[in-house]
């Protein structure tokens, strides 16, 4: 039987214009292309626990409008169980306005709309889902008092919690004895201690620093370096595995979801993190955030037979 993984997080739809430059204040650019797909971290990690296998709960908001209406069914399409996202008829959709120059430099505004007003009220509504599920997967682009409830509710039902803490923000000290596994990337370990991560050794200081305020087990992801995994009485490097990346968007995503899927399958974290690694590589070999979430069948053929260094 698959294992119940249970999402709370937020929903966005990305638009991004591609123009030779970006424009300068009150100048209007000629733009060369568009695309528009779904994203929010919350909504791209939990199409990927669904596509990993997991049977799948999103727990978010979403606007009375359009974009609502192919958010959700973007997540029903890849087999997330939308019945508890809310639909707010006072805020819009979440969106990402992105536009990107000729040499790749980026300007980006977020419009939380909808994901902003997710509330502990929420997770009430799905106590159902929490109650039945092995694991909860939760990131900080929505209300920290509604993170903070989410990790209280999976803790009291005995749920493994992991917590991807992207964006980077100060984090309450009581969530340390709530989280099972944090999964931060370079930028947001920097964020929470006050470390640069620029190297394995900086990485390990860092989440030996989290460990010191309560962390059970770390895994930094590193981009291109792997991922270092950090316990009480583990450290170790995965290195990454090599692929012909066209697009990093979401890797990240796709390598926590997977860790979770695998953790909550009762897998050990080494073995958990070389899965997520490869959904992190498999990611970065497609366009696009959610379109990039590899299924079971391609981590495990990956894994299966990984390219050579």
């Amino acid at each position: 039987m698959a294992v119940r993984v249970v999402v709370v997080g937020s929903a966005n739809m990305d638009m991004v214009a591609f123009a030779p430059k970006l424009p300068a204040p009150g100048e209007t650019v000629l733009g060369n292309r568009f695309e528009m797909a779904g994203g929010g971290k919350g909504a791209n990690q939990a199409i990927a626990c669904a596509r990993l296998g997991a049977e799948t709960w999103f727990v978010g908001r979403v606007g009375n409008d359009w974009f609502g209406d192919t958010l959700l069914r973007n997540l029903q399409e890849a087999g997330v169980n939308t019945g508890f996202v809310t639909r707010d008829a006072e805020a819009s959709s979440g969106v990402a306005l992105i536009f990107v120059d000729a040499q790749g430099q980026n300007e980006i505004v977020v419009v939380a709309g909808a994901n902003g007003r997710v509330q502990p009220s929420d997770v009430d509504a799905a106590a159902d889902a929490f109650a039945r599920a092995n694991a909860l997967l939760v990131q900080l682009e929505i209300p920290l008092e509604t993170v903070g409830y989410a990790l209280a509710t999976a803790a009291q039902h005995g749920a493994l919690v992991v917590l991807n803490p992207a964006p980077a923000r100060p984090v309450p000290d009581e969530w340390f004895g709530l989280v099972d596994v944090w999964v931060p990337n370079e930028r947001e370990a920097e964020g929470l201690t006050g470390i640069a991560v620029t190297d394995l050794e900086s990485a390990e200081r860092a989440a030996k620093a989290l460990l010191d305020r309560g962390a059970k087990s770390v895994v930094i992801t590193l981009g291109a370096n792997g991922a270092l995994l950090v316990t009480p009485e583990v450290i170790r490097h995965f290195p990454a595995f090599p692929v012909q990346a066209v697009d990093a968007t979401a890797a990240g995503d796709a390598f926590a979801a997977a860790l979770t899927v695998r953790l909550a399958e009762g897998a050990p974290l080494d073995e958990a993190v070389r899965f997520a690694n490869a959904a992190g590589a498999l990611a970065c070999t497609k366009v696009g955030a959610q379109p990039s979430m590899p299924t079971r069948h391609e981590v495990e053929n990956f894994l299966r037979s990984p390219p050579s260094p």
